[in-house]
């Protein structure tokens, strides 16, 4: 690979995990908010997407993963949200969790579920960096644990043995 095409395979990781987190803040504003999916999208196409924004992130998000992982949450929300359930210790539910927390799941195991172009590393990679960058304590190794337990179960193989 040569340097533009590394140059612009580093701007397109950038994008995408820009994509990832912008996800991740409209799940947890239009679980807050109360708003359908359709208002999220448009509102952060209008503010957030194209740059900077008050999280810090600088980089454009893919804007059509960001679309896709917002609104493939909605649409399979029950299947998601059960998905999380199953790999929640005994006595937890999802609605205990922290709103960010839920949003991190959520769209980590949309992608495990229904995003089978990003290999499983890259989903777990991601939202447990994304994990890290919200919260300075075990809820990274939550989230990682989480999603690798999803993983395992919906990506047989695609993991090496723990």
């Amino acid at each position: 690979m040569n340097k533009a095409e590394q140059r612009h395979s580093r701007q397109q990781q950038s994008q995408r995990r820009a994509a990832r987190l912008r996800a991740v803040q409209a799940l947890f504003q239009m679980e807050l908010g109360g708003m359908g999916a359709r208002r999220v999208v448009d509102e952060f196409r209008q503010t957030r997407l194209a740059g900077g924004d008050d999280s810090g992130a600088q980089s454009p998000a893919d804007d059509a993963l960001f679309e896709n992982i917002v609104t493939g949450v909605v649409q399979h929300q029950s299947r998601v949200d059960a998905a999380i359930a199953a790999h929640l210790a005994k006595n937890w539910r999802l609605e205990r969790l922290d709103a960010t927390l839920r949003a991190l799941l959520r769209a980590g195991v949309y992608e495990l579920l229904f995003r089978r172009d990003t290999p499983a590393r890259v989903v777990l990679d991601q939202y447990t960096g994304l994990a890290r960058d919200f919260f300075d304590g075990p809820e990274a190794g939550f989230v990682n644990g989480a999603l690798d337990a999803v993983a395992r179960e919906e990506r047989q193989g695609e993991l090496p043995p723990p």
